[in-house]
């Protein structure tokens, strides 16, 4: 039985191709070019810019795919998937409310706000707990015990069986596996952090600080996939 179906696998992978093939053709159809250092994303959807609809697809692309790649990585804990779903419906929500030309726009700042956010945050959800039978079956749980009828005789085999779910399980269930997810969504979070601050202070590198965060969160879910396609 497969751990990530392959449709999981599929949406995963589309997502980073639908924003960087947004931005790289939205920014190469604007009239006499386009700074993707200091030029952000949703400039190249914005109401007023060449081709909009080029970059608009790729969010709307990008958006599906993070919900359709959630629904797939079931192995995860609901609380990382959830996260990970809503970061796709804000992304959905970025591109419903482009910018206006030459302005700002409050629901469009708030659904990217939410965006980042949440798909930066949701690695440090996404670890499971170990299942039922893991427990039942002795690991550090209610298992047939010595000097009971079948206890002595099922022992070794829960043991083998609960070691081999002690590894099965997605945060690898031993040392250093949740601190593992904490410090990729540590990663995630890094440069939209450098992306805030560009923003904040008006630096001349935002196009360059969002591209490297939204690309990052672009690529997480599509590594997750892969590893648990491995397991």
């Amino acid at each position: 039985m497969r751990v990530v179906p392959p449709w999981a696998l599929l949406s995963a992978g589309a997502a980073p191709v639908f924003l960087v093939g947004g931005w790289l053709l939205g920014a190469a159809r604007q009239p006499g070019g386009f700074d993707q250092v200091s030029g952000t994303i949703s400039a190249l959807a914005a109401v007023g810019a060449t081709d909009r609809w080029i970059m608009t697809l790729g969010l709307v692309g990008l958006g599906l795919c993070h919900c359709v790649t959630a629904a797939g990585l079931r192995p995860l804990a609901a609380g990382g998937r959830a996260l990970l779903a809503l970061g796709g419906v804000a992304t959905l929500a970025v591109a419903a409310f482009p910018l206006p030309a030459g302005g700002g726009s409050t629901p469009h700042a708030l659904a990217a706000a939410v965006a980042f956010g949440t798909l930066a945050l949701w690695p440090a959800l996404a670890p499971a707990g170990p299942p039922p039978s893991m427990v039942r079956g002795g690991i550090g749980g209610a298992g047939p015990r010595p000097g009971h009828p079948g206890g002595d005789a099922l022992r070794p085999a829960l043991g083998d069986a609960g070691r081999r779910a002690r590894w099965s399980t997605p945060d690898g269930y031993a040392g250093g596996g949740r601190a593992a997810w904490a410090a990729l969504a540590a990663g995630l979070l890094t440069p939209v952090a450098w992306f805030v601050i560009e923003l904040a202070t008006g630096g001349d590198r935002i196009g360059l600080a969002e591209r490297v965060a939204a690309g990052a969160e672009a690529l997480c879910p599509l590594l997750v996939a892969g590893w648990l396609s491995r397991r």
